[in-house]
């Protein structure tokens, strides 16, 4: 940079005295005034004047008014690529999200008579709107939080720098490789312990967990670890105890938008899942999986301490709990305990008074469902379990399970104190009364005490005048089928029963 005695400023032409400090504009040194004033005023010609030079004061008002204008396009870009990315979001999403739209008026008239939850009512704007990904299992009721859902995943492999980019393989828009590598049949990612291999490095670092145990992904409220973040998500749902997704119909809420979609089919009867073989459908698809295995015969959970198998892997725990002894479902106001949670819900409905199931025949009633469809076979006289061997046949399936100990010969009931064993339940805990010495029966009239029911029964008979045995030839009755046998002997030619 030179000094002269007297200088004009080419752009305010004021004189810049000897002590003032300039800056020469005929070439780009490291300020770049002559780029910038170009890039500002481009019908300057610099050229007109020989080594022209600014002043200090329009060297500054030429970096500021330059740098506002690049703030200014920076940020009209900006602005423009987010409603660039907003309708890129709704182009690109729009055929990745399943909308579905529940009626609620569907609901048919025979379901309202079976369902009494279900208002009789049903306005005309009560619809819920769903959205669902094609791509996992995610849904919820606002597009926007769909969209938002499909931009974590895979905006990144939509929109890249700015610039977009046509995939040729679908409509998709993408300015990254990963989401080609959906179309790629190469999988360059192998697992080194197993088969697996993928297109994607990171779907085999969460499959390496498997092999390595680690579940990188902890609670900070207990001390449940996961493989995956979205399971670690879905887990911390479990401590807020919140509950966003709500029925509009009654006052179920769920934690989960896919329990919600489950839960509205109750409304619609709806059963999207249905059997390739039979008229069976259900609504949710693991029901329908378990339904398959009927027809295959397939039996893949196998007791490792005896031949058990079964179809459900919920049978096969219970199950398990034969050979450890544990009952961990226990009432909470008697000693009962049972191995399964089917059985303690039906027994604490003994506590309680009300018994909702009743006969519409006689005046039987019951808290137990099953116990009301047993009892109804008895005026039907149905009895669809049937022996293979003889012709026995019963109208419960317990019944028939003790009856086939008799063909079997199995006496899986064995006293702790003798070498006495037998085919049921009840003969053990009467056999075991007779060392213990007990008699837990007791008649509610007068002293009498017994450790068998049966007897206890037939000594009631004693206070009631109840004979039962009736001789079909006179008018003989008896309080004991042993008094009626002895009786038929009094009548020549006739076999004592």
């Amino acid at each position: 940079m030179s000094k002269k005695t007297t200088s004009t400023c080419r752009i305010c032409l004021l004189q810049i005295v000897e002590t003032e400090r300039y800056y020469c504009l005929s070439n780009d040194n490291e300020l770049k005034l002559q780029s910038k004033l170009l890039n500002l005023l481009p019908e300057i010609d610099l050229n007109v004047t020989l080594n022209p030079i600014t002043c200090s004061r329009c060297m500054v008002t030429i970096k500021e008014i330059y740098e506002f204008k690049q703030l200014c396009i920076q940020t009209e870009t900006t602005i423009r690529n987010l409603h660039q990315k907003e309708a890129i979001k709704e182009e690109l999403f729009d055929d990745k999200i399943k909308t579905e739209l529940s009626d609620l008026q569907i609901v048919s008239e025979d379901y309202l008579e079976m369902n009494t939850d279900v208002p009789v009512c049903i306005e005309d704007s009560l619809k819920t709107e769903l959205y669902y990904c094609y791509n996992c299992d995610f849904s919820t009721n606002k597009k926007t939080n769909m969209i938002q859902h499909l931009v974590r995943r895979n905006l990144k492999a939509h929109i890249y720098n700015d610039q977009l980019y046509n995939c040729n393989k679908d409509n998709y828009k993408t300015g990254l490789t990963i989401h080609k590598k959906k179309f790629d049949n190469e999988k360059r990612f192998k697992c080194n312990v197993c088969d697996y291999c993928s297109n994607r490095m990171d779907h085999l670092k969460i499959h390496m967990y498997k092999h390595t145990g680690e579940k990188p992904y902890k609670c900070n409220k207990c001390d449940c670890c996961f493989y995956r973040m979205d399971q670690l998500k879905i887990h911390i749902h479990k401590h807020t105890g919140e509950k966003q997704f709500k029925c509009n119909i009654c006052d179920y809420s769920t934690m989960y938008m896919s329990s919600l979609k489950i839960h509205l089919r109750k409304h619609t009867g709806e059963k999207p899942f249905k059997c390739n073989i039979c008229d069976y459908c259900s609504t949710r698809a693991y029901q329908l999986n378990l339904h398959m295995h009927k027809h295959t015969g397939e039996k893949p959970y196998k007791c490792n301490v005896c031949d058990y198998c079964t179809h459900r892997i919920d049978q096969l725990k219970i199950h398990m709990h034969k050979h450890s002894a544990e009952k961990p479902f226990k009432c909470n106001i008697c000693d009962y305990c049972s191995t399964r949670m089917s059985n303690l819900k039906a027994h604490m409905r003994r506590h309680t008074v009300e018994k909702s199931f009743k006969c519409s025949i006689c005046d039987y009633c019951s808290n137990v469902i099953d116990q009301l469809k047993m009892h109804m076979r008895k005026h039907s006289d149905e009895k669809p379990f049937k022996c293979n061997i003889c012709h026995y046949c019963s109208n419960r399936k317990d019944q028939l399970k003790m009856h086939m100990r008799k063909h079997t010969g199995d006496k899986p009931f064995k006293c702790n104190m003798c070498d006495y064993c037998c085919t049921y339940l009840y003969s053990i805990k009467m056999h075991m009364h007779k060392h213990s010495g007990e008699k837990p029966l007791k008649c509610n009239i007068c002293d009498y005490f017994t450790n068998r029911k049966d007897q206890l029964k037939t000594h009631m008979r004693k206070h009631t005048d109840e004979k039962p045995f009736k001789c079909n030839i006179c008018d003989y009755y008896s309080f004991y089928k042993s008094s009626l046998k002895s009786h038929m002997r009094c009548h020549p030619g006739e076999k004592s029963i």
